[in-house]
């Protein structure tokens, strides 16, 4: 059988490789060189490459590569994604007040006090959609803002003038239609989020517009998930 011979070079590539770390198996699969070959030629000079610290080094080394790979990949697929739905939205009937009824209707039902009688009290952590909720309420509807309140519910850590202000600003509502803060008896080992303003709570005492935002979202349901087209 004719013994197979290797060149220089690639014999420089296969040793570049197992200096920094690749196993046996990894080079066969770039180079096509078997394992029994490599360990006759770096047996003996890289005999400790793959003992227990430098597998926990070379790991280290590789897990941090794919981290940032992987990283980068996810930043290209959520700006691709973010380009997309850009310009998909341009043709939503943002302007459209039956449309902006939907999604206030629709994000009541999910987040918002369903008791008969009832104001409206809309409860969320969420800045974005606090903002969202109120805006829509304003686009939506003629609203009397001094029927507003802002009621907070916070942690030990919060700073409740910051708190007070952010929401404030964030909501468009002044500090005097602000209630008592509520500050949430929890021990300070208990692990939760800290990277959130606490919970905020708006209120607009009319309770039929908060009947007829219900009975919206109510029909809403009936004409979309209800309708025989709804089936298929």
């Amino acid at each position: 059988m004719v013994r197979k011979t290797y060149t220089t070079k690639l014999k420089g590539r296969a040793e570049n490789l197992r200096r920094f770390g690749h196993s046996y198996k990894q080079i066969y699969d770039k180079l096509q060189i078997p394992k029994s070959t490599l360990s006759t030629w770096f047996g003996s000079k890289y005999a400790g490459i793959f003992d227990r610290g430098k597998q926990l080094e070379h790991l280290s080394r590789i897990r941090k590569i794919s981290l940032v790979k992987r990283k980068k990949i996810k930043d290209l697929e959520k700006a691709e994604l973010e380009k997309r739905i850009r310009q998909e939205i341009k043709f939503y009937p943002t302007q459209n007040i039956g449309f902006l009824k939907s999604i206030l209707s629709a994000l009541y039902w999910a987040e918002g006090s369903k008791y008969h009688r009832s104001p409206i009290i809309f409860t969320n952590t969420d800045p974005k959609l606090a903002k969202l909720f109120i805006t829509l309420l304003r686009k939506c509807y003629d609203i009397d803002e001094r029927k507003l309140r802002v009621r907070l519910h916070l942690h030990y850590y919060h700073n409740i003038k910051q708190s007070r202000k952010f929401w404030s600003n964030l909501l468009g509502i002044p500090l005097n239609k602000f209630g008592k803060i509520y500050v949430k008896k929890r021990s300070i080992t208990k692990k939760f989020r800290k990277n959130f303003m606490g919970i905020c709570f708006i209120k607009y005492y009319d309770n039929m517009l908060q009947k007829e935002v219900m009975v919206l979202a109510d029909q809403l349901f009936q004409a979309i998930a209800m309708s025989p087209s709804s089936n298929g």
